[in-house]
């Protein structure tokens, strides 16, 4: 944390402080003493409008913690200040009153229900009243990659009245930490309800320490860190995991005319720039339709240059050396397949890896290796480009299309049977809205439990 800023969580000390076992312990101790003394009472209404007018303080360019988190942000995560702007904007965006509120009836039934006993018109009619409860202390095992997730568990947390312990991942808890902070200075008693930490992946004797006191835990991650936790929960803790997943995007042939190309190969660029292609909701890959007037080669042409052009506005930033030279072996091999047949075109960045566009005739799903790295595939139909992504079926969270509006409800369909969780406009991948259910789940639903009433 900046200098002056006092040590109010675990991840605020000093780099040459020592964290114990012990000091999980009575962290979570003195979290559950604090939720029931300032949070369990509190009401909806009260928390979806701290929640909303600290969305709106975040929003603020001259908000003094969305200041630090564009200064200190680019060297803790990685990220340039313009892309933690971008993404910053997009979240917060989202935390309103108004989505906070449908996202409790959406998920919950009635706005009132983890006020006390309520009913909607037909559990009146079955004469039954319920009431919804946050567990006591939830824990969070946050994932690394990108910081809006985490902010997301926090808020919601929050609204479902629990105790909170923030897990982050080494070196990954700044902007965790300033968002904490922030509801801090506006609320202390609810900052008191809060606890941030980051240590090493795996490290027993405090993993032991948080999941004794937890009473559900969420953990964002690979599918081996996932299984790794969940053997390590006590029989009577709930656990919700957001396993790892990919994406992907579709283009239907019909708006590749020469008038539109460019304005969708803009909106594909927008969902490879955010966060650098590293959330679960970026895409890995495009399948472009053939048939339009801009066939694919020529979209990923025009992609190419959208890049270039938002590398100038919107730098991707550094990487780590292994990251780079991950990128410039792929390129690599793809340029040898490009040098020996048509079926293969590469367009890159000069002088840098800032970005990757492989147009490849092989319609076979392809991981990306992320940092704005991105292939283009013909194919004749999304039936074609289903059958070949089946290595991902069952994994993929978003697929972002661009298509006709009388075309769109036969895709979002033939997806979802498919086993997508999620069917969004190109160009907004990475902009779910605040009552997306994640990877198909209740965001609130999956960590509440209900009491019925039978009158």
């Amino acid at each position: 944390m900046s200098a002056g800023r006092p040590n109010y969580f675990l991840a605020d000390l000093p780099a040459e402080a020592r964290l114990t076992p012990q000091m999980v312990t009575e962290a979570c101790r003195n979290l559950k003493s604090n939720r029931a003394k300032f949070l369990s009472e509190r009401t909806t209404s009260q928390i979806v409008q701290i929640l909303s007018n600290l969305a709106e303080d975040w929003l603020d360019p001259n908000y003094p913690y969305r200041q630090m988190a564009l200064t200190e942000g680019p060297a803790a995560t990685g990220f340039p200040a313009t892309t933690l702007s971008s993404g910053l904007d997009a979240f917060f965006r989202q935390v309103t009153a108004e989505n906070l509120e449908s996202l409790v009836v959406q998920e919950l039934g009635h706005a009132q229900r983890l006020d006390g006993m309520v009913a909607t018109a037909q559990e009146s009619h079955a004469r039954i009243m319920a009431t919804a409860s946050g567990p006591g202390l939830l824990v969070h095992i946050a994932a690394g990659n990108i910081p809006a997730p985490t902010l997301m568990s926090t808020a919601l947390g929050l609204l479902i009245r629990s105790a909170q312990f923030v897990k982050c991942a080494s070196g990954a808890s700044l902007l965790p930490r300033l968002f904490a902070h922030s509801l801090y200075d506006r609320e202390p008693k609810l900052g008191s309800c809060i606890e941030i930490a980051e240590w090493p992946g795996g490290t027993a004797d405090f993993e032991g320490a948080l999941f004794a006191a937890a009473d559900c835990v969420t953990a964002t991650g690979s599918d081996e860190t996932i299984l790794a936790i969940q053997r390590k929960l006590p029989p009577h803790v709930r656990f919700v995991p957001y396993a790892h997943r990919v994406s992907f995007g579709y283009v239907a042939n019909e708006v590749l005319s020469r008038q539109n190309a460019q304005e969708v190969a803009q909106r594909a660029a927008s969902d490879v720039v955010c966060w650098n292609q590293l959330g679960c909701l970026s895409p890995h890959l495009f399948y472009v339709e053939m048939g339009g007037n801009v066939p694919p080669e020529k979209f990923a042409e025009l992609l190419a240059d959208e890049l270039a052009r938002r590398e100038q506005d919107e730098p991707r930033g550094p990487l780590a050396v292994q990251e780079a030279a991950d990128i410039a072996a792929k390129r690599g091999f793809y340029q040898v397949r490009a040098a020996h047949s048509k079926e293969t075109q590469v367009w890159q960045s000069e002088g840098s890896t800032a970005w990757t566009v492989v147009f490849e005739t092989e319609p076979q799903f392809k991981l990306s290796c992320l940092n704005r790295f991105i292939f283009i595939k013909p194919v004749k139909e999304l039936r074609e480009a289903l059958d070949n992504a089946a290595s991902v079926k069952g994994k993929v969270s978003t697929v972002g299309v661009a298509a006709p509006f009388q075309k769109m409800q036969e895709i979002a369909i033939q997806l979802a049977r498919w086993g997508a969780t999620r069917v969004c406009p190109l160009g907004k991948m990475q902009e779910p809205p605040l009552t997306w259910r994640h990877d198909g789940r209740p965001a609130l639903g999956d960590l509440v439990t209900w009491t019925d009433w039978e009158l």
